[in-house]
């Protein structure tokens, strides 16, 4: 028997509504630790059930929310506030998650993608204290092409807040039908980014990568080698600089770029639930 998820709303510093969704331990079981999801561009945080469902059955709490302009939270969708809106809203998750927790509890960031580069940005600028990070396909490379690269150069300055499509292709998502499908199938998908989103993903994943080689927090990089949605070289530059005996990186050489989400994710958990195992 498994708790209940619950569905709340926190409201940001700018007065946007933020929708948190909580899946709890049983009454009675001691946590080994919680953890916050964080999800991808044009996504939201419902479609981690499964992977919440588990980490509960290892007796982890979890916390996931919608970012800003994503899923049931506040916002135009794809939109950006602030250079720093993401960060900032993450920020105070963690601090209201924390007052929800034991002392000592550990606290744990796991993010997809886009929420990869945002828990990762996060912990490299030591926002907060954590005590776990786990990075999903990591958006530290967009593969931006020259034109690419000149467009988020110029248009956040002249329109920010311009919103166009994506580009991205589901059917490159998971080489599962089903998972594709659901995705395609999803109201609170969508597939908007404005211009200073795209070049927070563009300059935030560089400056990580920039960073790795200071990293402290004991960190698990899991990235697809056959990802067709960014460029997994920013997760191999990330892992050739960082320290071994902090980051642990691995690369599951057949997947494409939703790893939790593919036809054989067994490897995937079991890696993840050994790292926590080992941490934890």
């Amino acid at each position: 028997m498994t708790a209940e998820t619950t569905l709340s709303t926190f409201t940001a510093k700018d007065g946007d509504n933020l929708v948190i969704q909580d899946w709890p331990l049983e009454p009675g079981v001691a946590a080994r630790g919680t953890v916050i999801l964080v999800h991808g561009l044009g996504e939201h945080a419902g479609r981690y059930e499964h992977v919440a469902r588990q980490l509960n059955t290892w007796g982890f709490a979890v916390r996931g929310y919608d970012q800003c302009g994503h899923g049931e939270s506040g916002g135009a969708r794809g939109s950006l506030p602030s250079d720093t809106r993401l960060l900032d809203d993450l920020a105070d998750i963690v601090d209201s998650t924390r007052l929800r927790m034991a002392p000592g509890t550990p606290l744990i960031l796991l993010g997809h993608s886009m929420g990869g580069l945002v828990v990762g940005r996060f912990v490299s600028l030591a926002l907060r204290p954590v005590d776990g990070l786990v990075m999903s396909s990591p958006a530290l490379d967009p593969g931006l092409s020259a034109f690419q690269k000149l467009l988020v150069a110029v248009l956040p300055a002249l329109a920010p807040n311009l919103r166009v499509g994506n580009g991205l292709n589901p059917q490159l998502i998971s080489h599962d039908p089903k998972v594709v499908a659901a995705y395609l199938g999803d109201r609170l998908v969508h597939d908007r980014i404005s211009a200073r989103l795209a070049r927070f993903i563009a300059t935030a994943g560089p400056a990580t990568v920039a960073l790795a080689s200071q990293w402290t927090v004991p960190t698990l990089l899991m990235y697809a080698g056959d990802d067709r949605l960014l460029n997994p070289e920013g997760s191999r530059r990330f892992a050739a600089a960082a320290p071994p005996a902090v980051v642990r990186a691995v690369c599951f050489d057949t997947l494409y770029h939703e790893i939790f989400n593919e036809l054989d994710a067994a490897p995937v958990f079991a890696t993840l639930q050994q790292w926590l195992d080992t941490k934890f």
